[in-house]
């Protein structure tokens, strides 16, 4: 029910002052200079508090998109996989600089649309929507649980196309380089995970969390349960990846359950490596560079699922079923 009351200041001012009250909830008031004003008020107040939408809106002009990101990576972001957390962190803190002042109700689909082509400007299509998901996401929880705002404003735009990759396969020259490679590297486990994820498909994540209770070497199964989409998964092991597993077993450490006890991967920078600012001996790269005009290989410490060929970087498909394959992003 809404009430008007009319007052007269000292210096003869007049204005109208508006209280909305429903039972159960805090009463609203606004003072205008005019009584239709104020009417009009009343009236868009009175049906926004019986269809429950007055409250989300208050809370909107109370909070800031800084707001929403302090919430979301205190609450949501520790649990997540480990690997996506210093991206979306990243991702998280580029909003923020450019729009964290706004309110939530400031938030405007065209806004988000002027900021989604300056991130257009160098970068490709796959990320910007990255950067879009974690935006959108952030707000999702702000409207289901912090009910912080009505709607989610990043679901209203027109997200980039990504192009389709094209598949190819390692030709056995590249094969035999890429152990080669591997074998040079400080880490003793890198030649047996790259065997491994050859043979099999499986991501990085998978292989680094292979404890051995997983492992089924008289049937020749792996099991995955660390897996991208949180579903457990079981590949089959034969062959010489099969052989190396069996010989890593005689080496296999008692203080440990973990098949690549020292397949920590190291991220300057990042949350998955914080108490060291230099990268330890034994630290597994992140990916590893095959030159193919050069006759001998090239280690450039980083990952070795990846080829840089005319540079172009063919990144390997972990959905397919083929020993040796790799998908092109570029």
């Amino acid at each position: 029910m809404a009430t008007i009351v009319r007052r007269i200041s000292q210096d003869g001012h007049v204005s109208f002052l508006v209280r909305v009250r429903r039972k159960g909830m805090p009463p609203q008031t606004a003072t205008f200079s005019k009584r239709s004003e104020a009417k009009k008020w009343a009236q868009m107040t009175e049906g926004a508090v019986l269809e429950g939408r007055h409250f989300q809106a208050s809370e909107a002009k109370k909070h800031t998109l800084t707001d929403v990101i302090t919430r979301y990576s205190r609450e949501v972001l520790p649990h997540k996989r480990p690997s996506t957390i210093p991206d979306q962190v990243r991702q998280l803190h580029w909003w923020q600089i450019r729009l964290g002042h706004y309110l939530l109700t400031d938030i405007t689909p065209a806004i988000l649309v002027e900021h989604r082509n300056i991130l257009t400007e160098g970068r490709a299509n796959g990320t910007v929507n990255r950067y879009l998901a974690v935006l959108s996401h952030a707000f999702t929880m702000a409207v289901r649980e912090w009910q912080w705002c009505a709607d989610n404003p990043v679901r209203k735009i027109t997200k980039p196309k990504e192009p389709r990759g094209r598949v190819r396969f390692l030709s056995e020259d590249e094969r035999q380089r890429l152990l080669e490679s591997c074998q040079m590297s400080r880490n003793s486990s890198l030649y047996i995970i790259v065997v491994l994820a050859l043979s099999t498909g499986a991501r990085r994540g998978e292989l680094l969390s292979l404890h051995w209770s997983d492992v089924d070497l008289r049937r020749g199964m792996l099991t995955f349960r660390k897996t991208k989409n949180g579903e457990t998964r079981a590949v089959p092991l034969t062959g010489y990846a099969l052989d190396v597993l069996t010989k890593h077993t005689k080496i296999r450490r008692h203080n440990t359950t973990l098949v690549f006890p020292d397949g920590s991967i190291w991220i300057p920078g990042s949350y998955v490596s914080k108490s060291s600012s230099k990268a330890p001996s034994n630290a597994l790269p992140r990916r590893l560079t095959l030159c193919t005009n050069s006759k001998k290989p090239k280690y450039s410490g980083k990952w070795p699922c990846e080829i840089s060929r005319c540079g172009r970087s063919h990144d390997r498909s972990s959905d397919q079923k083929p020993s040796i394959v790799l998908t092109c992003t570029s």
